[in-house]
């Protein structure tokens, strides 16, 4: 009974596998499954697209935890073969001081991590000096150039995760190689050292600055005035002030007749934060420069008959650094409000504190204000018609 049924339904299924229906019939249910297929593919990569241009905007609390959980979860999404790899990288660089982690190198390090390994590795030396993969080499060299910028130094894990993503000759390597030739050199070079990571305080900020400005006089030293100590002063702020005995001396020398010139302000960087700072400035002093010609032989000396060697008859003082071509430099400060009236205060403290020649020296400040000329678009157009009239 049971091998009549299997070959009657054979015989059957030969039938209408030899008929023109069988194949119309399979391949529709083929190209239909496919185009299915394929248009889920497409809405997951424009999906993915989306995801990687908006993610980084749409977060509201940006801070470090956040930017590393979106990267895991583009890891997470395609873990084969990391579609869109190249775009999200550009993506989370433009966003890092958003979220404050371009100085972070736990965060540089995950994003290199984002590349799939050991598919980028040349296999000949024609692959290797015509850059196997541009683009994802370009794309990690100006992540590497991005921590240069911000001084991050990488480290030696970060030289394995290269060589596994790209081989060890590839260019993004050589980069590594001649960052950590050069920046180890560099990293502690400078005389003024700041804390890292550098305080926010605007009054630690403004003691890095003067120390750093006055530090061209070793003996400057630097106080910390109170603008409340001053009687009828208006701000309640701090003042730091550098002078050193030799700008002391200068200011006691200095012609009562003549004013004296509060200038600023003026800027300074520290690790990318901008100070502003004032300084205390007299009239130049006039510089008697006496021109030898050396090669005048008109009044040849001839030591050989002379009892005594030739002696200069006079003496040259030389010039404090203080004593510039556009004038004498007195003091420098910054305030916490660089206003006006924390700078009258920080004289009167000059003046209280070993320079009483202030209290007799006219004080001119020439500040520089931050106001700018607005434009209306409606007077603009009256000026027109006006034009136009005539």
């Amino acid at each position: 009974m049971f091998y009549r049924k299997l070959i009657r339904y054979t015989s059957i299924l030969y039938k209408y596998k030899n008929s023109s229906n069988y194949y119309t019939v399979t391949n529709f249910v083929r190209s239909l499954h496919s185009s299915l297929v394929n248009y889920e593919e497409k809405n997951d990569r424009e999906y993915g697209a989306l995801v990687h241009r908006n993610a980084f905007q749409e977060v509201d609390n940006k801070n470090k935890n956040t930017y590393l959980e979106m990267v895991k979860i583009f890891i997470n999404r395609d873990n084969v073969y990391r579609r869109g790899h190249v775009e999200f990288i550009y993506s989370a660089l433009k966003n890092m001081e958003e979220f404050g982690v371009q100085k972070d190198l736990e965060v540089y390090k995950a994003l290199i991590d984002v590349l799939p390994k050991g598919k980028f590795i040349p296999t000949n030396m024609f692959q290797v000096e015509f850059m196997h993969y541009p683009k994802q080499q370009q794309c990690i060299i100006d992540l590497l150039e991005q921590m240069e910028e911000n001084g991050v130094m990488p480290d030696y894990d970060m030289e394995d995760m290269l060589v596994n993503i790209f081989g060890n000759k590839a260019f993004p390597l050589r980069r590594y190689w001649r960052m950590m030739y050069w920046m180890p050199k560099f990293k502690n070079l400078s005389p003024w050292p700041v804390p890292d990571p550098i305080p926010k305080d605007t009054f630690e900020l403004a003691k890095y600055a003067i120390e750093r400005i006055s530090s061209a006089d070793v003996n400057s030293v630097v106080t910390v005035y109170q603008s409340a100590d001053i009687k009828d002063s208006i701000d309640d702020t701090w003042i730091v002030s550098a002078q050193s005995n030799s700008q002391v001396r200068l200011l006691s020398e200095h012609n009562v007749d003549e004013p004296v010139y509060v200038e600023g302000s003026f800027k300074v960087w520290i690790k990318g934060h901008p100070i502003n700072y004032f300084i205390l400035r007299g009239e130049p002093k006039p510089i008697v420069d006496e021109d030898i010609d050396q090669d005048d032989v008109s009044h040849i000396e001839i030591p050989l008959f002379n009892l005594k060697p030739p002696v200069r008859k006079h003496l040259k003082i030389i010039r404090s650094v203080h004593e510039q071509e556009d004038g004498v430099i007195y003091s420098l400060c910054a305030t916490g409000t660089s206003s006006k009236d924390s700078l009258l205060s920080w004289v009167r403290h000059l003046e209280k504190h070993g320079n009483p020649n202030l209290g007799k020296v006219p004080i001119v400040f020439t500040l520089r204000s931050g106001t700018k000329e607005v434009v209306n678009a409606e007077s603009e157009e009256e000026e027109r018609s006006q034009l136009e009239e005539k």
